[in-house]
């Protein structure tokens, strides 16, 4: 039975006999000399269960690594002074290393896998091993049997210390870092003077870099908080990433940052939003600090449009949204920003170009009537048509509604000075 505390095991069973705690003890003793019989499995198989962005990300890897290693060097002097008895759960720098992982990461399931994959690595190599140290088969069974149940129960108990050490580390640490991170991102988000490295040494969150924006909320208010962290998961591992930014700007709404070159698919994370009222809007994606906040932006105002929405959509990217947004927002800058990524060259082209445009979009994609709404022959028309196609930064088919738009408000307030 396990006790209250992990500072030690308060587990007890029979030590073995004298014969197979000398081969427990020779056999741990080559372990020592020679660790890299185990290390190389044990580190492939902890890594292999781990998700694609853990083992692409080199610090995290090596974190396991240093803690698979520590977990079977603490096992083998344990039972290299006492053969076979209850080994201590591990506690050490290692492990606490990664019970801080955990706790900027979110993945706790993580651990439980990294450790049982390579516990069960660990456990192949000592049947090999005990095949070696002894040719009877009555031995090496009850050498196995030793070894498979100390490595299991100090796993377990192992386990046991570092989620303790996890809430612990969360309970420490939530208040002082929420109260720090809800100040640095004002600062961000307010456009202030301060550096990337700064603000990002203080989030714990790099900022030079390209970055994904969601809002997650419950229309219940308070929540309980596995809901949405559920979802946030969701969208991590959807985007492929270990590292996201999660601030609590009230009890029933999580904030969300995550590094991400483009928007990830969805469907998954649609699945994940299966609780009442769990609800999530997507920004857009942004590089370095002013993509960090216009992605926050665009977040929230996909949000302020979907509580206005009446078909209760669970999720919306900005994307979606943008045109309705930008039909009722009223904001000028935004709009000259959205006319900008979508006509790209079409810009700053002639002006003859974006009307021959706009009035084609606006008479159904029709060139002969366009070319009478504009007095000029077909063959003209389809010239221009063809020249403006060229300038825009994504084909004319897959964004119809979003480039007539933006003509439009170019046709209203006109370009930008830069243009």
């Amino acid at each position: 039975m396990v006790g209250d505390s992990f500072g030690g095991s308060s587990r007890y069973w029979e030590p073995p006999s004298e014969r197979i705690a000398d081969l427990l003890r020779s056999a741990v003793e080559m372990v020592l000399d020679h660790p890299e019989l185990m290390y190389e499995a044990m580190d492939d198989a902890s890594l292999a269960a781990a998700s694609p962005a853990i083992a692409a990300e080199p610090a995290l890897a090596e974190a396991v690594r240093a803690c698979v290693r520590a977990n079977l060097t603490h096992w083998c002097v344990a039972n290299l002074n006492a053969p076979g008895m209850p080994v201590a759960p591990n506690l050490s720098a290692e492990n606490m290393n990664i019970a801080r992982a955990v706790v900027r990461h979110g993945f706790d399931e993580m651990l439980v896998t990294n450790f049982h994959a390579g516990q069960n690595a660990a456990v192949r190599k000592w049947t090999q091993l005990a095949f070696f140290v002894s040719p009877d088969p009555y031995e090496v069974r009850e050498l196995l049997d030793v070894v498979m149940g100390s490595i299991f129960a100090f796993i377990d108990d192992t386990l046991g210390g570092v989620f303790d050490l996890i809430q612990r580390e969360r309970r420490e640490l939530a208040y002082v870092d929420h109260t720090e991170r809800m100040e640095t991102l004002n600062l961000v988000l307010g456009g202030a003077p301060i550096s990337a490295g700064r603000a990002g040494e203080r989030l714990r969150y790099e900022l030079d870099r390209a970055h994904l924006a969601a809002i997650v909320w419950s229309d219940s208010y308070p929540t309980a908080p596995e809901p949405l962290e559920l979802a946030v998961n969701a969208l991590a591992q959807a985007s492929g990433s270990v590292q996201p930014l999660t601030i609590v700007p009230s009890p029933s709404t999580l904030w969300v940052w995550l590094p991400a070159e483009e928007l990830p698919p969805l469907t998954e994370v649609r699945r994940a939003l299966a609780a009442p009222g769990v609800r999530m809007a997507v920004g857009s994606v942004g590089a370095g600090m002013a993509g960090f906040r216009r992605a926050h932006l665009d977040a929230v105002a996909a949000q302020r449009l979907m509580r206005r929405l009446p078909s209760g959509e669970r999720l919306a990217t900005y994307d979606e949204v943008e045109v309705v947004a930008l039909a009722t927002g009223g904001d000028e800058e935004r709009a000259r920003e959205f006319v900008t990524r979508t006509l790209g060259n079409l810009v700053s082209a002639d002006a003859e170009l974006r009307e021959t445009l706009r009035v084609y979009l606006h008479e159904g994609s029709n060139t002969a009537q366009t070319a009478r709404a504009l007095f000029t022959h077909r063959n003209t028309i389809v010239h221009r048509l063809d020249r403006a196609r060229g300038l825009l930064p994504q084909p004319l088919e897959q964004r119809p509604l979003q480039v007539a738009l933006a003509l439009e408000i170019v046709r209203v307030i006109g370009v930008t000075d830069s243009n």
